[in-house]
């Protein structure tokens, strides 16, 4: 999956159970002005998964704080400070996709004619292949009824008479 990464919004990884959004603000601010904290809940507890992501105005700013704060220290517990990857929604063709699920419908459509497609090609294939076969097998059926005539007459009696006659003439 190849998904860009957010330059000025960072992911924080290994947030003490203290930590709330006011306090990561102020270990982040020191590195510039800072738009927006989120620390995601768990629905069952209430409580934050132990990471948040921090947005920045500035790229720049966000650079110099993950250098500072990746593997520092907070509250007891070492931080893993990196790029954010750009909020993901359930659904789409690829599972996972930052678009609604309806952005998929013209490629749905394209896949369906593809597969309309296919199964015409398939259809005048078998269609050639039954065709080429009833050939084949008229073919040979006249091949053996040609046989058949040949033996037929090398064994009639009077084939032979008239056979040995026209030889004797000649």
């Amino acid at each position: 999956m190849n998904q860009q990464v957010q330059k000025d919004t960072l992911y924080v990884g290994g947030l003490a159970e203290e930590v709330n959004e006011a306090i990561l603000h102020a270990a982040f601010i020191p590195f510039g002005e800072i738009k927006d904290v989120k620390t995601p809940l768990d629905q069952a507890t209430q409580k934050h998964r132990s990471f948040g992501f921090v947005t920045f105005l500035e790229k720049e700013d966000a650079a110099a704080a993950m250098d500072n704060m990746d593997g520092a220290e907070l509250y007891g517990r070492v931080l893993t400070v990196n790029y954010a990857l750009p909020e993901r929604i359930k659904g789409g063709e690829q599972g996972w996709a930052a678009h609604p699920i309806w952005a998929d419908a013209d490629t749905w459509f394209e896949r369906q004619q593809q597969e309309e497609e296919m199964k015409r090609l398939q259809e005048e294939n078998q269609a050639a292949m039954k065709a080429a076969e009833e050939l084949h097998r008229k073919k040979v059926a006249e091949e053996r009824e040609g046989e058949k005539e040949e033996e037929t007459e090398a064994k009639d009696p009077m084939a032979m008479a008239e056979a040995e006659a026209l030889k004797e003439s000649t």
